[in-house]
């Protein structure tokens, strides 16, 4: 099964920038991109901080973007999106029965979870008793099934100065929750910290989170105010199969300047 994760675009209305970025051309171009060589994928995902502020012009640019897609997608919301906006934009975009937008998908290689870890006017993510029993209702229906799960917010310390305060606010709920899961856990895919991560948490759940299509920081993890900068717009490809799960980084844009030398032997 190919995925593939965009996450952090940041959208905001026509011709606006965000840290000297234009998300809506980056986005567009990632888009393209993804379409150009990856019609074959099964699944789009995009983890959330679709919007920098979450105006109903910029989840319409989002769905213009998102038009010419052939392939199933999943839109997960972060801090910086809105819930009613995004839902006036995409009304039958999959949602649990409270209204979080928050589903299950059962494929050939185990179910997949998306989260909802969005709470107005909060920078970091909550993840309520309401929707726990998502979670719950949703491990407890896979069964022995391992699950691959999508959210905004990583759930484990991520040990980035800046993020230190801005993470997930459920005192290590979810990753208790999984943690216990029979069938265990394949990976857990996110966003929010807008650099590449990859780790394994005290339960033993691997982790990692794709770069932001839009702004970035340069990396510094002891800086609680990095700073923030460009880049190409990227994209993730990943995959799962019987060999387990794999995540593959692209940069759109990136140029071939001359023949690396072919080497021969060991």
């Amino acid at each position: 099964m190919k995925i593939i994760q965009i996450t952090d675009a940041h959208l905001v209305k026509s011709g606006q920038t965000v840290h000297g970025v234009d998300p809506e051309k980056h986005l567009r171009a990632a888009i393209d991109d993804i379409i150009a060589k990856h019609g074959d994928a099964d699944l789009l995902v995009m983890t959330g901080d679709l919007c920098n502020f979450g105006e109903p012009e910029a989840y319409e640019i989002l769905r213009d973007i998102l038009a010419p897609l052939q392939t199933e997608v999943r839109l997960l919301l972060g801090n910086h999106d809105d819930r009613d906006n995004f839902i006036a934009a995409f009304p039958d975009h999959p949602r649990d029965g409270k209204g979080y937008i928050q589903s299950c998908l059962d494929t050939d290689f185990g179910r997949l979870l998306f989260l909802d870890s969005h709470q107005r006017n909060v920078i970091g993510g909550i993840y309520d008793e309401d929707r726990m029993a998502f979670l719950s209702d949703a491990l407890a229906q896979a069964g022995e099934t391992p699950v691959t799960l999508f959210v905004h917010h990583p759930p484990m310390d991520c040990g980035i100065a800046h993020f230190d305060r801005i993470g997930m606010h459920d005192d290590g709920a979810m990753m208790r929750t999984l943690a216990a899961h029979e069938g265990g856990v394949r990976h857990i895919v996110f966003g929010h910290i807008h650099v590449p991560l990859a780790g394994t948490s005290a339960e033993g759940i691997a982790y990692s989170s794709g770069q932001a299509c839009a702004h970035r920081f340069i990396t510094d993890i002891t800086s609680p105010v990095p700073f923030w900068t460009g880049g190409n717009p990227c994209y993730r490809i990943i995959m799962l199969d019987e060999k387990g799960f794999r995540a593959y980084g692209v940069e759109v844009g990136e140029t071939i300047t001359g023949q690396a030398p072919v080497c021969e032997g060991p």
